[in-house]
């Protein structure tokens, strides 16, 4: 029985369908929720960017939630990526590699505004999705980490490690709301990445 059906499926397959990817309907969404939140995430919308009809949609996913789920977790897998090769590189200056985790911050914030966008839907959305909202508390958690270990080895104290590591966190955090404006003064980006580099990291070297 499990036959037929997987040769009915064969049979009925489109060129359409054939040539996208799983990535590129989780790019189209990833770009819609950019613009308008996770609200703009519709199949029928995507599947008109995408030049297919909603049909090839079900060749990649069940049903909407899958697509939200497969999006959340993409997310999710490419940050505490991020944060693992961050860990990572040490290069024997403590403050160098401080240095080097808010360069990282501030570039990705630059280069990709999309991402900051991205990151504050997914914030929205946590308020009302469970699955949003265990996702960020794992990120969270991976970036406080990293923090934590650079901060730890230029402190050497465990609890300033971790006060120091919760306002990098929130600093970057503010930095990137500002970023996401759509209009700022020039330089802002280098300004703010400077001004945290200073304060919370150079003056801890004393």
């Amino acid at each position: 029985m499990a036959t037929d059906s997987n040769n009915k499926r064969q049979k009925t397959v489109s060129p359409e369908a054939a040539r996208l990817t799983r990535d590129d309907w989780l790019d189209e969404a990833f770009r819609a929720v950019v613009v308008g939140g996770f609200d703009n995430v519709k199949v029928l919308a995507l599947a008109e960017k995408l030049k297919v009809t909603r049909g090839s949609f079900y060749w990649h996913f069940t049903d909407h939630a899958d697509l939200i789920g497969s999006l959340l977790m993409r997310w999710k897998l490419a940050q505490l990526a991020l944060d693992a090769k961050l860990k990572s590189q040490q290069s024997g200056d403590a403050l160098k590699d401080l240095e080097f985790v808010v360069d990282a911050a501030f570039l990705q914030a630059g280069s990709e505004l999309e991402n900051l966008r991205f990151e504050q839907a997914m914030r929205a959305l946590s308020q009302h999705h469970a699955d949003a909202a265990q996702l960020l508390v794992e990120v969270d958690a991976g970036r406080m980490d990293l923090f934590e270990s650079k901060f730890l080895v230029l402190v050497k104290d465990a609890k300033k490690a971790r006060d120091l590591a919760a306002l990098l966190y929130l600093a970057i955090v503010g930095g990137y709301q500002a970023l996401s404006r759509p209009a700022n003064p020039p330089n802002i980006r280098a300004y703010l990445r400077t001004l945290i580099s200073h304060y919370l990291v150079a003056k801890q070297v004393a």
